[in-house]
C-alpha cells in the first residue's frame, strides 16, 4: 500500500507548489490593481486637505503642509468660486439618479419576470436584441436623443435625462435578471399559481423577494450610470436651474486658476450617496454571489 502511494508524493508536493505560487501572485496582483486604483483617490484627498488650493500635491507630495479642512467648508458654506449652487446641483443630480435608479428596476424586473417566468414565445429574441444598442457609442445617439426630447417638450428637464439613463441601462440590466432567475426553479411560481395567486402576486410576492439580490445589482449599476455621466447631463440640460455637479466639470477645467481642493473637496462628497448605496445593499449582493456559487 505505502509503496503504491510514494510516486503520487511529488506529484502532490508539485500541485501544493503551483498552488500556492497561484495565490501568491493573486494576491500581488490583486494589491497592484488595488493600489493602482486607490491612488487617485488619495490624491484627490490630498488635493482637498490642501490650503494652498492643490498647488502642492501636483509636484508628486506625499502629504501637504498644514492640511486643512477649509475646502470642505467652502463646499458645505457655497463659499468657493462654481460652488455657489454646490447643494442644488447636487439635489438635481440627487433626482436624477434615484428617478433613474428606481425606474429601471421596475421596468427591468417587470420585462425579466414576463421574458423568464412567463413562458412568451420568441420574447428573449427583443430583449437579446436589446444589447445592440451597446455597440453605438452613447456619445453619437446624443443628438437624436437630444430632437425627440425636443419633440416631447422635455427640452431642459431633468426627466430628459432619466429616460436616457434609464435607456442605456435597461438592456444589460435585463441581461443580468434573466441569467440570475435561472437560478430559480420555476416550480415556484407553479405551485404559487396553483394555489390561486395571479401573475402580479407572483410577480410581487414571490418573484421580487427572490431576485433581491440582483435587483440590488442592478439599482446600483442604474444610479452610477446616470451619477457619473456628464455628456447627456450637459447637452438636455441648458438652464442654471437644472445644473448638475458633474455639468460644473466644463466650466473647472476652463479655469487655470480653479480652487482644485474645494472642488476636490465636493467630488469627495458628491461620490458619497453611491457608496452609501453600495453599502445599504452589500448583503444582498454577498447573498446573490453565495447563491451564484451553489447553483454552479
Amino acid at each position: 500500500m505505502s509503496l503504491a502511494l510514494a510516486p503520487l508524493a511529488p506529484a502532490r508536493r508539485r500541485y501544493r507548489r503551483r498552488r500556492v505560487l497561484t495565490e501568491i501572485g493573486a494576491a500581488i496582483l490583486g494589491l497592484a490593481l488595488l493600489v493602482w486604483s486607490l491612488v487617485p483617490v488619495y490624491q484627490m484627498f490630498l488635493i482637498a486637505l490642501d490650503p494652498e488650493e492643490g498647488e502642492i500635491e501636483f509636484t508628486g507630495n506625499m502629504w501637504p503642509h498644514g492640511a486643512s479642512l477649509d475646502g470642505f467648508h467652502d463646499v458645505v458654506t457655497q463659499e468657493a468660486r462654481y460652488l455657489e449652487d454646490f447643494w442644488r446641483q447636487f439635489g438635481n443630480s440627487l433626482e436624477i439618479g434615484l428617478l433613474t435608479m428606481l425606474l429601471t428596476v421596475l421596468i427591468t424586473s417587470l420585462a425579466s419576470f414576463a421574458v423568464g417566468r412567463m413562458r412568451l414565445g420568441k420574447s428573449g429574441i427583443l430583449t437579446n436584441a436589446a444589447l445592440l444598442t451597446y455597440a453605438l457609442p452613447a456619445s453619437f445617439l446624443v443628438i437624436p436623443f437630444y430632437k425627440i426630447m425636443f419633440g416631447y417638450g422635455l427640452s431642459d428637464d431633468p426627466w430628459a435625462v432619466v429616460a436616457a439613463q434609464v435607456t442605456f441601462a435597461s438592456p444589460f440590466a435585463i441581461l443580468i435578471l434573466q441569467h440570475y432567475g435561472r437560478l430559480l426553479p420555476l416550480e415556484i411560481d407553479d405551485s404559487a399559481r396553483i394555489d390561486g395567486a395571479s401573475a402580479l402576486q407572483v410577480y410581487l410576492r414571490i418573484y421580487l423577494p427572490l431576485m433581491a439580490p440582483a435587483l440590488a445589482i442592478v439599482a446600483i449599476y442604474a444610479l452610477l450610470l446616470a451619477w457619473n455621466d456628464y455628456l447627456y447631463q450637459f447637452v438636455l440640460l441648458t438652464s442654471d436651474r437644472h445644473l448638475t455637479v458633474s455639468g460644473t466639470q466644463s466650466d473647472l477645467f476652463a479655469d487655470i486658476d480653479a480652487p482644485w481642493n474645494a472642488m476636490m473637496a465636493a467630488a469627495i462628497l458628491y461620490a458619497l450617496p453611491p457608496v452609501a448605496l453600495f453599502c445599504a445593499l452589500y448583503r444582498y449582493v454577498a447573498r446573490g454571489l453565495v447563491l451564484g456559487e451553489v447553483k454552479g
